[in-house]
């Protein structure tokens, strides 16, 4: 007790342990700030590309995508994707088969700055536009047509590595109504 009472108390005790306590908490804060930093990095950092390719979950037929996402920021990526699926239809007693071409585009934001999550993992949301091109029979009468569609996302990553990762992604509003799933590729 008299210690304690002594260095707390004592004028020159008390400078140099408020400048040595000053210093720990200064070196303290940098090392916090940089590992964090370090820890909750974008997964994909500004101005690189990855490709998506995978299969997708739709009510008719398999889909099939390839896409590219771009950082234009830490935690915001915009990109392209072109998919198709195949698929048959039993419609009025007959049986039809359909084509589907779709070219869309999305933005993303990434939630690892925020949330603090580790850089081989990816979770994100976003929205996307595309246009999509049905195929179908001329004698076809049902409601199937070419036209827009707006949907949004959600998903996650996962990367085993420094380049490729796994990828799940739920959503709706387009053509992969359930979702889709598959392989990123950092380039």
């Amino acid at each position: 007790m008299f210690s304690e009472y002594f260095f707390t108390h004592s004028p020159a005790t008390s400078k140099t342990l408020n400048s040595i306590n000053m210093k720990k908490l200064l070196l303290a804060i940098a090392l916090l700030s940089v590992f964090g930093i370090l820890h909750a990095q974008s997964p994909l950092p500004v101005g690189k590309s990855q490709i998506n390719v995978g299969l997708g979950l739709s009510d008719g037929g398999i889909p099939i995508y390839l896409g590219l996402d771009y950082s234009v920021h830490k935690d915001i990526t915009i990109g392209g994707e072109f998919s198709f699926r195949s698929y048959n239809e039993n419609w009025k007693d007959n049986s039809y088969h359909h084509n589907i071409i779709g070219i869309s585009g999305n933005g993303n934001y990434h939630f690892n700055t925020l949330l603090d999550i580790p850089q081989n993992f990816d979770f994100y949301a976003g929205l996307n536009l595309g246009f999509y091109f049905w195929s179908s029979p001329f004698d076809y009468d049902g409601d199937h047509n070419n036209g827009l569609g707006l949907g949004a996302q959600i998903g996650g990553r996962y990367y085993f590595s420094d380049r490729v990762g796994i990828n799940l992604e739920f959503g709706g509003g387009n053509e992969f109504l359930g979702g889709k799933f598959g392989l990123s590729i950092k380039l």
